[in-house]
Order: C-alpha cells, then sequence, then structure tokens
C-alpha cells in the first residue's frame, strides 16, 4: 500500500495532493495543517472529485494529528511563511526553520522510513535544515526547485517555438532563485539542440524569464504561484512510488561531486524507489563550472546563516 503525506495544506499543499489522487499511484494522501480543519476542508474537496476525475486514492486531513501520516512512503514539506513586505531573509529562514525543524521532527517519529522532499522556501536552507533535523541517509532528503525551474524554462520555450512542451528535454542546476544555472547545452527540442533553433538574444531571454519566473507570477498573483510547484512535487512522489529511475534536476546532498562537498545544491539525479539512487556529473565547461561555483557560493552563504542561528541556540 503506498502512502503520501503532505504537510501544509495551503495552495503549493493542495495542489500536490490533488494531483497525487488524481494520478491513482497511492492507496492514501494524507493532508496535515496546523490551521483548524483547514486540511479537513482541502482533503474532502479533492475527495469530492474522485467521481468526476475518476480515482480510488482515499485523501484525508488532519489537523495537527501525525499519528494519521504513520508508515508514509513519501513526506512532501510544504509548510512555512512566505516572505512579507519589511521582513528579512535572516527573519524569514529563522521563522521557516523552526517550522520544518518541527514538522520533520514529526514526520521522522511516526514514518522513520519515510523519503522527505522538501517544498519550503528558501528552498536550499529549507532542504538543508530538514536534513539536519531527520538524520537520515542524504538520499531520503532533498528539495524540489530543479523539476519546476526546468517546467518553466520549458513552457517557455515551447511558446517561443511553437512546439509540443512534450518534445524539450532540459537541465537546470545551481541554486532555486537568481542564482540557477540554466544549460542551454543540454537542451533538445526531440533530440535536436535547441541553440540550432533559437537565436542566442532570445534564448538569452528565456534563460532570464527563467531566473524569475516565481518573481513574475507574484507580481500578477500577489502571492506565490501553486499549480506548477505542486505537480511538480507530485511528479516527483510519482518517479519514487513507481521506481521510475527519472532523471530529474533536484536538490541535493552533494559529497565531493562538481568539487563541491557538504551542500544542497541542485544538480541531476536519478529518481527511485529509494529516493536520490544517483546523482549524475555532467562535463560541464570552464563558463558553467564557474556560473554553479557563484551559485553554490551563494547558497552556502545562506546556509552560514541557519549554521549561525543553530550555533547560538
Amino acid at each position: 500500500m503506498n502512502k503520501v503525506s503532505v504537510i501544509g495544506a495551503g495552495n503549493v499543499g493542495a495542489t500536490c495532493a490533488d494531483v497525487l489522487a488524481q494520478k491513482g499511484i497511492a492507496n492514501q494522501v494524507i493532508l496535515v495543517d496546523i490551521k483548524e480543519n483547514f486540511a479537513e476542508g482541502k482533503a474532502l474537496d479533492i475527495w469530492q472529485t474522485a467521481p468526476v476525475n475518476m480515482f480510488d486514492t482515499r485523501v484525508i486531513g488532519t489537523t495537527g494529528d501525525y499519528s494519521k501520516t504513520k508508515d508514509s512512503d513519501v513526506v512532501v514539506i510544504t509548510s512555512g511563511l512566505p516572505r512579507k513586505p519589511g521582513m528579512s531573509r535572516d527573519d524569514l529562514i529563522s521563522t521557516n526553520a523552526k517550522i520544518v525543524d518541527s514538522v520533520t521532527k514529526s514526520v521522522i517519529e511516526h514514518s522513520p522510513n519515510a523519503i522527505i522532499i522538501v517544498v519550503s522556501n528558501p528552498l536550499d536552507v529549507m532542504t538543508y535544515c530538514a536534513y539536519l533535523t531527520a538524520n537520515i541517509d542524504s538520499s531520503r532528503v532533498f528539495g524540489m526547485a530543479g523539476v519546476l525551474d526546468t517546467a518553466r524554462y520549458r513552457a517557455f520555450l515551447a511558446e517561443e517555438l511553437n512546439v509540443s512542451p512534450r518534445d524539450i528535454q532540459a537541465v537546470l542546476m545551481g541554486g532555486h532563485g537568481d542564482t540557477m544555472v540554466p544549460l542551454p547545452r543540454y537542451t533538445t527540442v526531440s533530440g535536436i539542440p535547441v541553440t540550432e533553433m533559437i537565436s542566442d538574444e532570445k534564448l538569452t531571454a528565456i534563460v532570464n524569464r527563467t531566473k524569475s519566473g516565481g518573481g513574475e507570477l507574484v507580481n500578477l498573483l500577489g502571492t506565490s504561484a501553486w499549480l506548477a510547484p505542486g505537480a511538480s512535487a507530485a511528479q516527483m512522489v510519482e518517479a519514487i512510488l513507481m521506481d521510475q529511475k527519472r532523471i530529474f534536476p533536484v536538490c541535493a546532498w552533494l559529497n565531493g561531486q562538481y568539487g563541491l562537498k557538504d551542500i544542497y545544491l541542485g544538480v541531476p539525479v536519478k529518481l527511485g524507489r529509494k529516493g536520490i539512487e544517483q546523482i549524475i556529473e555532467l562535463k560541464l565547461n570552464d563558463a558553467e563550472m564557474g556560473l554553479l561555483n557563484a551559485s553554490a557560493t551563494s547558497v552556502r552563504e545562506v546556509m552560514g546563516v541557519l549554521d549561525t542561528m543553530l550555533a547560538s541556540n
């Protein structure tokens, strides 16, 4: 019996639960939130789409009762507050680290063998926080960012080239946000290098749009995106539960790969039933490696903020 728990029933968490239910790959999806009756309501709403969307997955909501998540195969953590006006990055890290730490403890207590996917922001450092708290192998704690970033990149390319997004394959690396490292050299349209189908100028514009993809949506919606992030997390869960061995860019713990150590950073991995089954090392050229190192420096700085906070407690 496949069981998935999604912690945080906000827009991203509820979307992830909904997509998982519609995929029909889990017997149960448990939705947990701290807001009274919120997860129960979201879960009930999703369950009532079952006769329409034709799925059998039971979706169950609970207010903070982690015993219902017991023996989950995969847990998706979306909990945390969005950054508010006037809130510093360090304030956001401090607030969300406390939430992710608490959630992770509860998750591990009831599902010690679970694979944990972190979606909470700031993504790289929250994944690091969950890893420190869970105290399990890093192959079972990783973050969702690259799947979303590549989805945005591929969607923009499909629009520009007027082709199906299904035919576009791409890899992005590095941190989530401004320092992400796009790799046009590894971007193809049905196996054709994208550089043969689009001008450098247009490709650069799409890369830059991808880097600020989250910000573009915040400006349009007045809040963070949720449909693409929720679906992206669900795709990772599917790869794990179905042991698909999919190659995805994932925020993973590096231990010497790409010359980087003791850092969570976006890299291509093989995802299967055991979580990260392989970290794939691409042969990056000097320019690409320079961008990756710059991204790693930026991520280390944010991880250092958390280390300092933990040391002072």
